[in-house]
Parts: structure tokens; sequence; C-alpha cells
């Protein structure tokens, strides 16, 4: 196997197809009325939301668009309305910026240093309040986690990543940019640095340590099974990064789980107690 980046294309086509059937026929069983997405005017929340309104038209898609007063980026929100309005769906703007001073003064042991543990409370606030718009107006949550990211265990567990369906999950960093220029997303998304807006100046490729054209073929190669050593040859990248790489995917494997339980009885949940809706 060559990995070039050739080996990352796939028909654009036939993945959205596939993608908003997807949607569409999730959508459809839940018997729900529409989904809502956490919208931060990044690209992956712009293609999943982009998607939603494909798959079931855009006045049944809502986005949640959470600003907070430490990393308020005016273009974030300006990006938000302007997919919104290129796939018609309706935007709800809310400032939780209270909200989380409020979890902030609450925790006996908060220390606002900790740019990590207080990324997380607001990745986490922004899902309490996207569940509970989904929960008041009968709704399905729509992740936007990618491959790339949710392989590199490069999200808040129980935070962004917490969602009813994640339709671009299977889909590389990368490979969500050409399908989000192949859907027409607007360029000034597609282009924009990634970056979890979790403290000011935070950038995606800046914590990882790599780029993502890089980062991709690395985990496109893990993903194949191929050893470390090869991949780096391939890639033109030492052993040691690519090994890096391979123990951050590894270890992180928690984050990816359901939760872990001892098989104790017949059927356990999460093992072997699988249920299909409605069986005849």
């Amino acid at each position: 196997m060559r990995l070039v980046p050739s080996v990352l294309d796939l028909n654009w086509r036939e993945v959205e197809g596939k993608v908003t059937r997807f949607i569409k026929d999730y959508f459809e069983k839940s018997e729900t009325k529409g989904i809502i997405v956490s919208l931060s005017g990044g690209i992956d929340s712009s293609v999943s939301a982009a998607l939603g309104a494909l798959a079931i038209g855009g006045d049944k898609v809502l986005g949640l668009m959470l600003p907070e007063k430490e990393t308020h980026n005016v273009h974030d929100i300006d990006h938000s309305k302007l997919v919104a309005k290129k796939f018609g769906f309706k935007t709800k703007l809310i400032d939780i910026t209270s909200t989380l001073k409020a979890f902030y003064k609450s925790i006996p042991i908060f220390d606002s240093t900790d740019n990590v543990c207080k990324g997380n409370i607001k990745a986490r606030t922004r899902m309490i309040y996207v569940y509970y718009y989904a929960n008041r107006l009968n709704m399905l949550v729509c992740g936007s986690s990618d491959k790339s990211e949710t392989m590199m265990g490069y999200f808040t567990k129980w935070g962004d990543v917490a969602a009813d369906i994640s339709p671009i999950m299977d889909l590389y960093k990368t490979q969500v940019q050409k399908l989000a220029r192949h859907i027409g997303v607007p360029k000034e998304i597609v282009g924009k640095p990634p970056s979890p807006a979790l403290w000011p100046g935070q950038l995606a490729e800046k914590e990882l340590g790599i780029k993502y054209d890089k980062l991709d073929l690395v985990l496109y190669g893990l993903e194949h099974f191929m050893k470390t050593e090869n991949i780096a040859k391939q890639v033109h990248m030492k052993k040691e990064l690519v090994d890096k790489l391979k123990q951050r995917w590894l270890y992180t494997e928690h984050k990816r789980r359901m939760l872990l339980t001892p098989k104790l009885e017949y059927r356990t949940i999460g093992m072997d107690f699988r249920l299909v809706r409605n069986p005849q």
C-alpha cells in the first residue's frame, strides 16, 4: 500500500448520498422532529449541519451557536450564519458565559490556569445546552466529530463527542474538507485553521504536533495494520513520531468505548445485549 494523498480520495457524490441516506433513515425511524447541531463556525459542524439539511430539509435542522466571552470570535458567528443561509437551516445564538462562571465558582478546587480541565467544562456545558434543546424540542443530536480527531482522542469525553448520530466520524479531516468543497460549504470555512475554541489561540494542528495532511496518512496506515517503520518511511517522518501517534491512538481507546462492565449475566449491556427497534 502506498501512502499518498490520493489514497484518501473517495467518490464524493457517493459519500454525500450514503451520509444523507444514513441521516434521513435514522431520523425517520426515530420519530423525532429534526436534528440539532452544536454549530461552531468550523468545518466539521458546518459539514454535519449542511448534510443534515440536505438529508431532511433545513426547516428540520437547528444549529445552536454557543459562544462564551473568553474565546468569542465574531468570525465564527459570521461563518455559522453563512453556512446556515447557504443550506437553509435555522440557528439560535446563546451566550453561555454566565453558566460557565457559575460552574467555575461552584467547584471548590477550580483552577483557572488549567486550560484542559477548564476547556472540558466548556465542552460539556455546550453538550448540556444541546441536549436540553434536543429533549425539549424532540430532536436528535447530530455530532460533528471526524475520524482524525476521534482516533487521536482529541475531544472531550461526554462533551463535544456526545451525540445520537455522528455522520462524518468515518471521514478523516482532509476528507471532510474535500466533502465540504463538494457540497458547497463556503470557502471561508473550508480554509480556516481547525480549533476546538476552548481557550484563546488554541489551534488543533499545533496541539497535535502535525499537519492534518500528514496525520491522516499516518492514521490510514495504522487503520490498515501497517508497521510504523513502513508508515514513517512512506510519509517521510521520523519513526519516533509515528510511534508516538500510535501510542496516543491506543492510549485514548477508553474515550471511544461504551461504559465498561464485567459480564455477570446471560446478556450484558454494551457487549451482547442489543435490541432491534420494534421487533416483529
